[in-house]
């Protein structure tokens, strides 16, 4: 009974022993599994603060790239309007450089347009120191004037005898200037016009033109040179209200005409190859 009691005592303290081991294995398990949270837990608050920090700093570069977006967006603006201003300085410059060639171009012209004034009242020069003639500029014009009451009598287009003389050395002038054209035209005074064969001062005035010219063309000058018109009382150089302003509109004038050349260049797109007509006409009975 005693050797029975005593093995009944080896296994209660063997058991005892098992529990003692196991449970102080057990403790050593939960101090590791709480040792492992805890590592856990401060590897996720160093996650968790590493994330933070990441966060921040990819804040930080998309708020330097929004920067360096709109410093570039404005860099392009300026760049933009730099490039514009530079194609219209560019512009300006063409156009100016345009301008300035067309000036000279018109100071060249003009000269050109001097010089033949100069010539011609050079070879008037007699003519008009003995007060057959005058020369004058108007309207960019050279016109040489005679008086209307010398070359004819009051309300007729018939030359006078005393007129040819003036006529012939005006004529022996004008044949120096081959390439040059002419204008002869007749003007009149208010004064209606009284018996004649003319009924009104426009025609007066026509008829008077006709015959310089064609007493011209008879001493030699190119009638291909020569055009007539008639301005009747319409053109005066003086107020009708007197009888010297009357005297004075009664002439007839020799226009110098410039040559093309002389004229203001056409606007681009206005020449008549480039012209398109406003309307066709349409065929009779239609």
């Amino acid at each position: 009974m005693q050797r029975g009691s005593g093995f009944v005592t080896f296994l209660a303290l063997c058991a005892a022993a098992g529990a003692v081991y196991y449970a102080y294995h057990e403790h050593d398990g939960r101090r590791a599994a709480i040792s492992s949270l805890d590592r856990s837990r401060s590897e996720a608050e160093a996650c968790e603060g590493a994330q933070t920090a990441a966060k921040t700093h990819a804040e930080d570069l998309d708020r330097q790239l929004g920067d360096c977006n709109k410093a570039h967006d404005a860099d392009k603006t300026k760049q933009d309007e730099t490039d514009k201003l530079a194609a219209d300085m560019a512009k300006n410059l063409d156009a100016t450089r345009g301008e300035l060639e067309e000036l000279r171009q018109q100071h060249a012209d003009a000269d050109k347009r001097l010089a033949a004034f100069k010539s011609l009242a050079e070879k008037l020069r007699k003519m008009i120191d003995a007060g057959k003639l005058e020369v004058v500029i108007r309207r960019g014009r050279m016109i040489v004037k005679l008086p209307a009451e010398v070359l004819f009598a009051s309300g007729s287009s018939q030359l006078s005898t005393d007129g040819q003389t003036p006529l012939k050395e005006l004529a022996a002038v004008l044949r120096q200037f081959p390439d040059r054209h002419f204008m002869v035209a007749g003007h009149t005074d208010n004064i209606p016009i009284g018996p004649s064969n003319y009924k009104s001062n426009w025609e007066l005035s026509t008829a008077r033109a006709v015959t310089v010219t064609e007493f011209l063309v008879s001493m030699g000058v190119n009638p291909t040179r020569l055009a007539a018109a008639g301005y009747g009382e319409f053109d005066p150089i003086k107020g009708n209200g007197s009888d010297l302003g009357r005297r004075e509109n009664r002439r007839i004038e020799i226009v110098l005409l410039p040559n093309i050349e002389e004229l203001p260049p056409v606007p681009k797109g206005a020449d008549s190859a480039g012209q398109r007509p406003l309307a066709k006409a349409k065929p009779p009975g239609k």
